[in-house]
């Protein structure tokens, strides 16, 4: 949110593990839940502090901080959801591709939901992830799939996250060390979050 100023369309691509000849469908990462809870990070309102220096500030740290744990776990929950429905093969893209495709190939009208600026906007991936594990400590990366989009590709160790963020340095809309910066500072956000509020067992 902080560099596309919006909750940008969001993609992942796992394999779908009902089918066996390489299938692949959309995590869709863009959600209600992520929205309300990168929302609470950036509300004044519901900003507790890592450190305080008496009992009310402590109650009142630790009253915020529960209720952005409560709104991290909803929002993980439900991409841990999406993320189910898509490697069952049971989420959307492929879906409405394959029914375009078949328009175009039987040489109907493509149906208006095609046409639609929501559509559009949908399929207008800002930020396209991937998580590449490997036993070696190496880095790896992609590019975008829009030219005012990022790339982000991570490849998580036992200690720490090797990340690589790309984008077109032909788009006036993209500021690579600033998604560097933002995404760095999220994650230590959350790992705050997690040390500094009773019972987190996420």
């Amino acid at each position: 949110m902080v560099c596309t100023r919006s909750l940008a369309p969001h993609t992942r691509v796992p394999r779908c593990v009902c089918s066996g000849l390489g299938r692949t469908d959309t995590i869709r990462s863009a959600s209600l839940d992520s929205f309300n809870f990168a929302k609470a990070f950036d509300d004044p309102g519901k900003q507790g502090v890592r450190y305080v220096n008496d009992i009310w500030s402590f109650f009142l740290c630790t009253a915020k901080n529960t209720e952005k744990l409560a709104l991290m776990e909803r929002a993980i929950k439900a991409h841990r959801s999406y993320t189910n429905m898509a490697i069952q093969g049971q989420a959307i893209d492929r879906h409405l591709l394959g029914l375009k495709l078949q328009a175009i190939e039987d040489r109907v009208s493509i149906p208006e939901i095609y046409t639609d600026p929501s559509y559009a906007t949908a399929m207008h991936y800002k930020i396209s992830t991937s998580q590449v594990p490997a036993k070696t400590d190496c880095v790896m990366c992609f590019g975008p799939v829009v030219p005012d989009g990022y790339a982000v590709c991570y490849n998580p160790k036992e200690e720490h996250i090797n990340l690589a963020v790309s984008s077109f340095n032909t788009s006036a809309e993209t500021d690579t060390p600033r998604m560097v910066q933002a995404v760095e500072a999220a994650l230590l956000d959350m790992r705050a979050l997690l040390e500094t509020t009773p019972k987190a067992k996420i």
